[in-house]
């Protein structure tokens, strides 16, 4: 058959199809409401947001949606079950047409759009549709209206400072100052703007006279940016005290307020309009701001409160603070570091700048405190294969003046490294899409063979979002994070795709010998950012989302995006948080350069948990993390909380004042100082356009304390000993190099024996963590003696000797016993939650006892980690006995198991599993709670499903 008879019946369809919509909206209507639809709702012609739309009884309605931006968007009547077609475009349209019966509710019907405040009323009205005309009256003074509407033409009885107001009066719609699709709907003959979005950037005050409240009520018009700094007050003038303020909503048609004035009767009042807003955008590829201005009219008085159809509420006005002052930009690398605040007892100075090093993306520290550099000169681009720019370099300060005077090229020509740490005798390096491995010729610092290919298949869709934050773990797993928008499939070279191990965002590891990978932890943003507290504790910081994740072995956090690979998990673990770095309700990328207050913005990059020992106690097990586009470094204050930790907002650390200040990590080093990498360039944000980023700037600071002394050291010349007493320094730095070097070449008996005693009699928890974790790294440990640990009198050295006993992801008979008494009796909830971790380790027909107990536990309902964590582990139990499942799930004490256990249930979609959430349904019945009777309609849903719900569930199901 040919082509074209193919194409026929589908042109024949279209036809239909246009034909059907076109008489949809060319058929007569009684009522017909036209309104632009947006994520803040749906606005009116007259400015309106969600406006209450009437029409009289029986009459014939049209309602017409138009896409104001690039998302999906519907419009819906809920009782009357009506939903138009989906708009994904700018401009679209799209309409539902129906009869006025009955009052109702629209709304958007994408998931969460509605909860974003896309919704209003229907109101069926008795007899015509009318609406009162309100009359105001101008204010007067020495018996004379004011010129509070402009009908004069001038600005009589105003004063003007700045520029904002210089000409600001327009007698067109549109006006000439604004895009010629905005409707301003001023009455009158005039109307005042502050720049619309032509002259925007202008700024000034314009303040009227002061005049009598002669009446209760008053009302302006107001519209422009929903701008803290584009607004209009009214001040009582003897006081100066602001009474009342408002703003725009961001759009350009003027509206109504209403303003109380009852409490100034007979008290003299003025109108100050102000306009701080330039609106200019800091980064380059972001569009200036074109509400940066105000339109303003018509100040009235009124006898009594009026009702205006599309009055301005301040409730629906979604206000941006305002702008941050930006005091340097563009310095050069000494006058960067002098621009800085610090707190009192800190310096900071200039180690390297430009030319010597440039677009530093990633570092490490090595055994005799030099700084290994990586310059990212691919980046945002990979190469061809063979034809990358990026190179390593070594930098040392060989005389203790904090400036690196020595610097050496250990490797160059190579691809998008996003990530490097040194030990078990090499370089290992993430290049998307191979994770290398350098073998290293320590004596002449050079390579000592050509780089490994590890494991390939790392995605490189998002290029800022490729594996990176290389840090050895204190289990000698070398780990990574990994973001959500990059799709990886990683396994060693050849393993076929179906055996490889995806990972979308998250917390990665590989073992240096066995090179055995595993996702670590799912989801997140994209972290830039790993740690590990005094404990062993992991920490990432993220962007655009909530800031701070503890990462626990096992666990599935909230993500920005996408989806996770298990989809019956239902739920996510969330930040630990307790504040974010952005102001403002307009979401986190509208709080940039806006948010100095909260601590800069939602951008987030490096994460160093300071356990330099030099610094003051204070800062110990903070955590610090650079504000990207804030230009300085956050510090979050960790605290146990049940089963893992809150965050909590303390002072900025360092304020970098400077714009185009952008440091990427920080690590401190033998000294207790930090060495910070600064990947210096205007542009604050990814972009895949190599051009908008800076190729020939990058610096390395160096902050001290006034305690830190410099030190020079070679850990590689200790001997065993020596190492192991390392494991006592209170220099982190010290402690996590011995442990490599030790894992390196391997433990001597004596040195087994010390870590031992070291284990078993040092009083300090952190000390014998330390012995513990260099003992397992070095072979030094037996089940025996971790199943001893189970009885230890602390939750951590339990909780630890779970995970090592756990490592191999299987236990022994015994040991697994031991699991299932700690899982009924242990106190400690951070035990409870490595056994959650653990129990995803190993085969699932073992679970059982441990998952049963941990789901009964009542003192968990509320933790942070725990519900999730467990119904984790519990869920592949559903495959294996559906009946004893549901009985796990009926005498869970933890929130949600049950519902997620009958949600697991049902997906099996098999008679037995149908059968048993009948027998359930029936049990629940005896026992009416609202709890009981919310898994009943659960169970009704899944065993009588309709068509268009079985699609919803579908279409949204694992989704965020």
């Amino acid at each position: 058959m040919k082509k074209s008879h193919l194409l026929l019946p589908l042109l024949v369809l279209l036809i239909a199809i246009l034909s059907v919509y076109a008489q949809e909206d060319t058929e007569k209507v009684d009522f017909e409401y036209r309104l632009d639809a947006s994520m803040l709702g749906y606005f009116a012609k007259n400015g309106a947001r969600n406006p209450t739309l009437k029409a009289s009884k029986g009459s014939s309605v049209r309602i017409t949606i138009v896409n104001t931006e690039l998302m999906t968007h519907d419009i819906a009547l809920e009782k009357l079950g009506l939903k138009s077609k989906t708009v994904n475009e700018k401009g679209q349209s799209t309409s539902i047409t129906f009869k006025a019966e009955k009052s109702d509710t629209y709304y958007c019907t994408v998931p969460g759009h509605r909860a974003a405040g896309m919704v209003g009323k229907f109101e069926v009205v008795d007899g015509p549709v009318t609406e009162a005309v309100v009359a105001g009256k101008l204010p007067t003074k020495d018996g004379q209206p004011l010129n509070l509407n402009f009908e004069t033409g001038t600005l009589k009885d105003w004063t003007a400072t700045g520029t904002a107001f210089t000409n600001p009066l327009y007698s067109t719609d549109p006006s000439p100052v604004h895009e010629k699709e905005m409707s301003i709907g001023f009455e009158g003959k005039q109307f005042l703007s502050s720049g619309g979005t032509t002259n925007f950037q202008q700024t000034g005050t314009l303040t009227s006279v002061p005049f009598k409240v002669t009446q209760p009520y008053a009302a302006f018009s107001v519209s422009g940016g929903a701008l803290q700094d584009t607004r209009v007050e009214i001040v009582q003038a003897d006081t100066k005290k602001v009474i009342f303020h408002s703003t725009g909503q961001g759009r350009a048609t003027l509206q109504p307020v209403v303003v109380d004035l009852r409490p100034y009767l007979n008290k003299n009042i003025f109108i100050r309009i102000i306009d701080n807003e330039t609106g200019i955008s800091q980064i380059p590829y972001i569009p200036n701001d074109k509400w940066a201005h105000i339109n303003f009219d018509n100040f009235l008085f009124y006898p009594s409160r009026p009702n205006f159809p599309n009055e301005l509420k301040q409730k629906d006005i979604i206000i941006l603070p305002p702008l941050d002052p930006v005091i340097n930009a563009g310095l050069s690398g000494t006058e960067a570091a002098k621009a800085m605040t610090l707190p009192k007892g800190f310096k900071i100075n200039l180690a390297a700048s430009e030319p010597e090093i440039v677009r530093p993306i990633c570092f490490t520290i090595d055994w005799k405190g030099r700084l290994w550099v990586v310059e990212g000169h691919t980046y945002p681009v990979p190469a061809p294969e063979g034809q990358g720019r990026d190179r390593i370099l070594i930098f040392e300060d060989t005389n203790g003046d904090g400036t690196l005077d020595s610097r050496k090229v250990f490797m160059e020509n190579l691809n998008l490294v996003s990530g490097i740490e040194l030990g078990m005798g090499g370089v290992w390096l993430g290049a998307a899409p191979y994770l290398l491995y350098v073998p290293l010729d320590e004596a002449n610092d050079k390579p000592a063979g050509p780089p490994q290919i590890l494991l390939d298949g790392w995605g490189t869709q998002d290029t800022h979002e490729v594996l990176n934050s290389f840090r050895w773990g204190p289990d000698g797993w070398l780990y990574g994070t990994h973001g959500v928008f990059t799709h990886s499939k990683v396994g060693k070279p050849g393993t076929p795709d179906d055996q490889r191990a995806k990972i979308n965002g998250g917390v990665w590891r590989l073992h240096p010998t066995t090179h055995e990978f595993e996702v670590f932890a799912e989801g997140s943003s994209n972290p830039w950012g790993l740690d590990f507290n005094d404990y062993g504790h992991p920490f990432i910081t993220a962007c655009v989302i909530p800031h701070m994740y503890h990462t626990v072995q096992g666990g599935r956090f909230f993500r920005q995006a996408g989806k996770h690979f298990n989809p019956y998990i239902y739920d996510d673990i969330s930040t630990i948080a307790d504040h974010r770095h952005w102001l403002g309700e307009r979401g986190p990328h509208a709080g940039n350069f806006r948010s100095g207050a909260a601590g800069g913005g939602h951008a987030h990059a490096g994460a160093m948990l300071y356990l330099g020992g030099s610094w003051p106690q204070e800062y110990r097990n903070k955590i610090f993390m650079n504000n990207i586009n804030g230009a300085r470094m956050n510090v979050d204050q960790l605290t146990r909380s049940g089963s893992g930790y809150s965050a909590s907002h303390n002072k900025d650390f360092v304020i970098m004042n400077d714009s185009w200040s952008q440091w990427l990590n920080f690590k401190y080093d033998p000294s207790g100082s930090v060495f910070v990498i600064d990947w210096y360039d205007k542009n604050q944000c990814h972009s895949a356009n190599p051009d908008v980023h800076n190729k020939t700037m990058g610096r390395i600071f160096k902050i001290t304390h006034d305690n830190d002394k410099w030190v020079q050291v070679d850990l590689s010349k200790a001997t065993d000993m020596e190492l192991v007493n390392y494991q006592l320094h209170k220099n982190e730095w010290y402690v996590r190099q011995a442990r490599a070097i030790l894992q390196e070449r391997g433990a001597s008996a004596q040195a087994h024996e010390a870590l031992r005693e070291m284990l078993a009699k040092n009083p300090d928890v952190t000390r014998k963590l330390r012995a513990l974790w260099t003992l397992h790294v070095t072979k030094g440990l037996t089940e025996r003696d971790l199943v001893a640990l189970l009885s230890n009198p602390s939750e951590y050295l339990r909780s630890w000797a779970i995970q090592l006993l756990a490592e191999n992801k299987s236990v022994s008979a015994e040991t697994l016993k031991r699991f299932g008494t700690m899982a009924k009796t242990d106190v400690s909830p951070l035990v409870r939650l490595y056994l959650a971790s653990a129990m995803q380790r190993i085969d699932p027909s073992q679970r059982w006892e441990v998952v049963e107990a941990l789901s009964q536990k009542v003192a968990d309902k509320a933790d942070h980690n725990l519900p999730v964590m467990v119904w984790i582990a519990a869920e592949p139990l559903a495959t294996l006995d559906a009946k004893r499942f549901v009985q796990m799930g009926e005498k869970a004490k933890l929130p949600k198991f049950l519902n997620y256990t009958i949600q697991r249930t049902g997906s099996l979609n098999t008679t037995e599993a149908k059968g048993i959430l009948k027998d359930l349904d029936a049990r629940l019945g005896k026992v009416s709670t609202k709890e009981n009777q919310d898994n009943q309609a659960l169970i009704a849903k899944i065993l009588s499903p309709t068509p268009a719900k079985e699609a919803d569930a579908h279409a949204g199901h694992g989704s965020h």
